[in-house]
Order: C-alpha cells, then structure tokens, then sequence
C-alpha cells in the first residue's frame, strides 16, 4: 500500500502518542477519540479502508473499521480489525464487497471497558465487474462448420456491449483471434462458425465485453472432419490477345493427400474437371499459378482452380477474365487530306498519312472516329493497313462496304465516321457535325447551344463562353443524338457522359478535341494574370474577361514596376510566359518596368499578348 500522503500525518499522530504516554502519572487523560481517515484500491469486491487513533482514553483492546450498505454502520452490521497499524494510523481491506454498490464506513475503537468509539462517516462505492459469460459443448461438428451456443447470465453492473466467440488453433484464445459478434446485452446467443478449416483441432471460448473489460468462459476444444480441400481462385494476371496467368492456392488439403490439383477453364460459368483444364505437377498445399496460350483475342473466359484428394473435388471461386481485343485501325486516305490538315505529316490517298478510325478494348467490332473535309468536294476511301492491299469503298452510296469498292464523295465538313464489322457486308456512316456548348451554366441554358469554331491548324473546336455557376455538356448539331459529358468528372470526355459542373463565374475559353478516336477530352480555361506588378501580387489571379470584337481575353489595371504572367484557372498547371509575341508554357516572368495604368492583351490560340501603357 502507498503510504507516502500520511508520513506527516503519522508523525503528528506518534508525537501525540508520545506526548500522552510520557509522565503518566501526571498524565492527562483524553477522550478516546476516532477519525475516519481515507479510502485506497476500490475495485468491483474490495476496498482498502484507513482510520487512526486522535485520543485513545484508557486504552482500547480493538480497533479497525465497520460498515455496510446503510447509513450508521455499527460493530454489530459489519467489521473488521485492523490489519496494518503505523503510529496512530491503521488500514483494512474490506472484501466481499457487491459490484457497483455505494457503502458507509466509519473507524472505531473498543475501549478497555468495552465502550465503542467511532470517527465520522464516510462512504465509497465499488466498481462493476466484467461479466459473466458461459458456453455449451461444441455440436454438429463437420469439416467446415460447428454449432455453438453462449450465455451471458450477468453483466458485472456494466452495460454489455458485444459478445460472442472466440477460437484459434491454440489454446486460451482472445478477442485477438478470429472473433465473432452476436450482439450486446445479457441473454443467450448462438452462431454457427462457417470456414473452417477441415481435420483440424480449435480451441475456442465465449466472450462478453464491458467497460470493465473482457470476460472469458471456460475453454472447449474440437476437431473437425476430414473432407475436401480448402481452395481458392485468384485475379487472372498478364492477359494479352492470346495469354493469360492463371493464379489460386491451395489452403488446405482437407484432412488427406492431395491426388490433383490444377485449373479448368471455359467459355461459361463455373466450369469443371469434365471441361478443359490444365493440372498442376505438384500436389502439396500453397500457392499455384498457370500459363495459359493460344487464347482468342477479344474472348470472355472463365476459369477456377481445382483440387482432389480421397474424399472429392473441390472448386475455387469463379473468376472471368477477357483477353485483349485486337484494335483495329481502318485509315481513310482520299483527296481532301492535305487541304484540311495543314499542320502535321498528312498527304493525299496516302494511308499512313491519314486520318484513322478505331475500335476500343471493350467493343472490338466498331470503328468510330472524326475527319475534316476541307474541299467543296472530297473523295475517299478506307484501307485497312498503311498499303491498299485491301481497302473498301461503297459502290451503290447507300452505306455497305465493298473490297475494292468505288470512293466514297462527301463535301465539305467535320464527319463523325462509324464502322460496323459484326455482320456481312460491313457498315459505315459518316454523319456531318457542328459543335457546341450547353447547359444551365452557359448563355443559351438548356434550350440553346453557344457555338464553337473548328480549327484546322490545332484540329480542334475552339470559343470563348461566358459560364456562371451551374453544369454543361457538349452536343453536336444542336440536338442529342451525339453528346459528350465526363462521368470521371476530369477532362476526358463519354458519350452520353454526366454533366460537367462549374463553379466560379467568368469568361473560358474552350477547346474541344475530337481528333483521337474514342480518345476525347476538353479544357475550359479561364484566364487572369499574377505576380508582383498586378493588384493581386504572387498570391490571386486578377482575372481576364473576353474581348469579342477583338477576339482576346483583357484586363485595363494599375500595374506596379515588377513582373506577371498569365495563368489558367487560378493553378499553375497551365501558365504562360516568355516573349510577348510568342509565349511558351511555364515561360519565364514578363516585365513592367514602370508603375501606372496598362492595357493588356491575350491571344491563347495564337500565343501572343500585349501591354500598353495608357
């Protein structure tokens, strides 16, 4: 027992003692008198309990401390004497106490003569306990399962908040190990633990916790049945058009020799050792892979791993897996190319520098892309390498596709061009387009576009709209037939996609790109200038509004003597700088050699700006 917080106390106490017992012929007789001094270490049974002695008369034969649930204890309800006396001081630890129960407790002393003296009353109150838990004997015991049954009869006077079991291979096992949770509270409760594994020996307990802690039950063991393996089927890795790994593990060998163990594939669900399957050359328990090869591009499979030993066959889960498509890449070489795409390697009935269609991963049978046509008249075709050695052409102009075929005429515009390949003859459309933007965020609402601007040079549609708080979408042709949102809310556009949202309100500038097949993005950038010679210094962007008559984004400020550059979005991922009359990307800071009021100017298509001083 800790007794640093009474040495004083003590010592005054002996010097009191001593006082007294010195010249006791001439001594002068106290009172007996008790004090009721402390209480230490209460816990859900027990208590330590102090009192001392401040007079103690003619003498006592018997001191120590009474109690009991009701006020006024007396030697006659509950008492014990005292086990530990220093100088005047003495304790006692009182037990068998009930949990969570408030009791008074007093000092005495029985004097030589029999009277009894007590000090005041004082009270304490134990803590709950933990709980009480117990468990019925393991039953239906088979290779996987048990069925097991507890009880929490009482909570120790603290609320229960989960219980349930808990097992592991060796013994004593906790809430540490595998657990389960059957609810809160007293009462019974039941579970039948499932995955098991087969011919193996548990160890398990029933648990109740409360804030006091955690209460076990007695321990049971059990031993499960011998049956079939225990295994799994992985994530099927490195699949290309043909090839694939094939991944599982073998947990457990279910009580007996494993006598195979493999993989079996096919093209339906859940296939079995009566379909094709590749056997493993080692029957041990742990992981297992295999290759497999000459698989058919584009093809869905589904494979699980197997195992047998003396009891049966054991299957993994399902697992589906496609092999990669081939993309295929159609190029439409005619008279139009050089005229529409001035900027590049392009040249007229040159496949490989050309414009192309494609297919995706996920529906290899349809080519989709865009083309411009420049000319009043256009002629073309589609060739299905970087040589004619096949190519099509439609000889009746009604959408059928024949080998060697007549060209296809078209006038002038910006074609969205699709290609069925599922059925004979094959199929194409090439539908003429006009883009533009809308929603509630943009001029027109939801009833009308704002127009943009195809431009050759950049192969993309381009324009400034005014945006206020709301959501947009890009739509061709005024309708919804063909319509771009962002379901992956960044800058890559879906047909069809979720509406794009924005939140601040400003003139943007807007770039559309269609030009990689089923590839689309867009930006919306608005623009603004920072750094120390602007009103907001390096740390706001003063924005840029859209000059429509001049077709450039401006600003008319008071500048300082510093430096600026202008930047996208209030973000340094897009930012121009350098030479006026030819900005670069992350260009160095331009110049304001003197303070006062300029007009500046930027041309984000062209890439030059200017600053005049008014």
């Amino acid at each position: 027992m800790k007794r640093r917080s009474l040495n004083i106390l003590a010592i005054f106490f002996a010097a009191i003692v001593a006082f007294v017992a010195c010249e006791k012929d001439d001594q002068i007789k106290l009172d007996a008198h008790m004090e009721s001094w402390n209480t230490d270490g209460i816990t859900s049974t027990s208590a330590e309990v102090s009192g001392y002695v401040i007079a103690q008369g003619d003498g006592f034969t018997e001191q120590g401390i009474c109690w009991g649930t009701a006020t006024n204890p007396t030697v006659d309800t509950n008492k014990k004497e005292a086990e530990e006396i220093d100088g005047a001081v003495y304790w006692v630890t009182v037990d068998g106490l009930e949990h969570l129960t408030k009791y008074y407790y007093k000092a005495y002393v029985i004097q030589t003569g029999g009277e009894v003296t007590y000090g005041e009353e004082k009270t304490f109150t134990t803590l709950a306990n933990i709980a009480t838990v117990t468990m019925d004997a393991p039953a239906n015991i088979t290779d996987r399962t048990v069925d097991m049954a507890g009880d929490v009869p009482y909570d120790g006077k603290a609320e229960v908040t989960v219980k349930g079991f808990c097992w592991a291979e060796t013994q004593e096992p906790t809430i540490k190990n595998d657990t389960t949770k059957d609810g809160k509270g007293t009462g019974e409760y039941s579970r039948m633990l499932k995955d098991l594994m087969p011919a193996t020996t548990y160890y398990i307990r029933a648990y109740a916790v409360n804030k006091m802690g955690v209460a076990y039950s007695t321990e049971a063991t059990f031993t499960t049945l011998a049956g079939v393996p225990v295994i799994s089927t992985s994530e099927v890795t490195n699949i290309t058009k043909t090839t694939a790994t094939l991944n599982g593990n073998v947990e457990h060998n279910g009580g007996s020799d494993l006598t195979e163990r493999g993989f079996v594939y096919g093209l339906t669900e859940d296939p079995t050792v009566d379909d094709t399957k590749v056997i493993d050359a080692n029957n041990v328990v742990g992981i297992m892979n295999a290759e497999l090869t000459e698989l058919e591009a584009g093809v869905t499979y589904h494979v699980r791993s197997y195992a047998i030993n003396a009891t049966g066959t054991a299957y993994g889960e399902n697992v589906e897996f496609t092999t990669v498509p081939d993309i295929i890449t159609w190029y439409l070489p005619g008279s139009y190319v050089a005229a529409s795409y001035p900027v590049g390697d392009y040249a007229d009935w040159t496949p490989e520098s050309s414009p192309f269609v494609q297919n995706t991963i996920a529906v290899g049978d349809q080519l989709e892309g865009y083309v411009y046509m420049a000319n009043a008249s256009n002629e073309w075709k589609f060739a299905t390498d970087n040589s004619w050695s096949t190519n099509y052409g439609d000889d009746g102009a009604d959408g059928n596709l024949e080998a060697g075929g007549a060209n296809i005429v078209s006038d002038a515009g910006y074609y969205k061009v699709n290609v069925d390949l599922s059925g004979s003859p094959f199929t194409y459309k090439a539908v003429k387009t006009d883009w533009g933007v809308i929603g509630d965020a943009t001029p027109g609402g939801w009833d009308n576009d704002t127009d943009l601007t195809y431009d050759p040079a950049t192969k993309t549609w381009r324009g400034t709209v005014h945006l206020t708080a709301g959501s947009f979408k890009f739509r061709a042709n005024d309708g919804w037939d063909i319509n771009y949102g962002s379901s992956t809310a960044d800058e890559n556009l879906n047909p069809g996609g979720d509406n794009i949202s924005n939140d601040t309100e400003a003139d943007y500038e807007f770039i559309l790109d269609l030009s990689t097949p089923n590839k689309y993005t867009y930006q919306a950038n608005r623009w603004g200038i920072i750094g120390d010679a602007t009103p907001g210094g390096w740390d706001a962007d003063t924005d840029l509004t859209w000059d429509a008559t001049n077709k450039v984004f401006t600003i008319t400020a008071d500048m300082t003597a510093g430096e600026f550059k202008f930047r996208a979005n209030d973000d340094w991922g897009l930012n121009y700088g350098g030479s006026l009359d030819n900005l670069e990307p992350g260009g160095s800071n331009i110049p304001i050699a003197t303070a006062g009021n300029y007009t500046i100017t930027f041309d984000p298509l062209a890439k030059v700006a200017t600053v005049t001083q008014n």
